[in-house]
């Protein structure tokens, strides 16, 4: 046999053996995964035949919506007519019919919003105050770079319902127990992000200025900042969309805006109230989400 023979005789049998061991590798992490999630079924009570016997039971909420309740000893007749949908505001359970308390809707809404472009300012400038001494490349004291990263942790960890709940105790009922919760979950989870994205950044422009006699602020100011500011504000826009929806979730506990009201409704079966509510709520979100797209492009492109 030629030593070119030999060579590639040699080569299939390594790669025989590599494509066996990935083949059994890949095997054994199905294996885990099938285990895994057959587990965290048993525990959880998770079942197929449960769901599909419940799917069912979905329309039965959109059947009571579109339903006159004609007494209190006569059962609902089910309305579906365009006529009956899109009638007027006196037209029991129509489309207008849901929406008669819309003042109320909007001040409640407009309140979430606030709550959300609060948090998210309070969130984000102490996030981005963090995240420079969070980041290993950045920061030489690795003690620094620990105890603000574990601070990070801690901060986004607790669930935003559970800080509402809290600040409710000394801060009453109201929208600043709500702004706190959200500022904080912000904090945590844009710390994090900031920091991994300032360990992305060049350090030939932060060496530069430290040569030259800079400071370490002014090192982060000029050597990090305009290379990750897109970055930045992308991640800060869509926080801000993410708090939106956060501040109609924390309502639940009594932290302010518009969950206080959707409890309310939910509380009463008033499923009218239910769906405009959550109409209302779809519909800034996606006024939000758009908005902030443009903004995002605009800011970005002009850097």
């Amino acid at each position: 046999m030629t030593a070119g023979g030999h060579t590639l005789q040699l080569f299939e049998q390594r790669f025989g053996a590599l494509r066996r061991a990935r083949r059994t590798e890949s095997i054994m992490l199905f294996v885990i995964l099938v285990l895994l999630f057959a587990v965290s079924a048993v525990w959880t009570d998770f079942s197929p035949t449960q769901i599909l016997a419940g799917l069912p039971r979905i329309g039965e909420y959109f059947e009571k919506l579109f339903s006159i309740q004609p007494g209190r000893d006569t059962p609902p007749v089910a309305v579906l007519s365009w006529a009956h949908v899109l009638g007027g505001i006196k037209e029991p359970q129509s489309i207008a019919y849901w929406f008669y308390r819309l003042d109320v809707y909007a001040a409640l809404l407009w309140q979430t919003v606030q709550m959300a472009i609060l948090a998210t300012v309070l969130g984000y400038s102490t996030a981005f105050a963090l995240s420079f001494s969070a980041a290993r490349t950045l920061t030489a004291n690795r003690t620094v770079v620990f105890l603000t990263r574990r601070l990070l942790e801690v901060l986004r960890t607790i669930p935003q319902v559970v800080l509402a709940f809290i600040f409710v105790w000394p801060f009453g009922i109201g929208p600043l127990a709500g702004i706190l919760a959200i500022a904080i979950h912000t904090t945590g989870a844009l710390g994090k992000l900031f920091s991994e994205l300032n360990e992305n950044a060049d350090l030939r422009p932060v060496e530069g200025i430290k040569s030259a006699g800079g400071s370490w602020l002014a090192q982060m100011r000029y050597g990090v900042v305009p290379q990750m500011l897109p970055g930045f504000l992308s991640y800060g826009l869509l926080r801000f969309e993410i708090n939106v929806r956060s501040s109609t979730i924390i309502g639940f506990v009594g932290a302010g805006g518009v969950g206080q009201e959707l409890k309310r409704v939910i509380g009463f079966n008033i499923y009218e109230e239910v769906s405009a509510i959550c109409i209302l709520i779809l519909l800034i979100v996606i006024a939000i989400d758009l908005l902030s797209a443009r903004l995002r492009h605009r800011l970005i492109g002009a850097l």
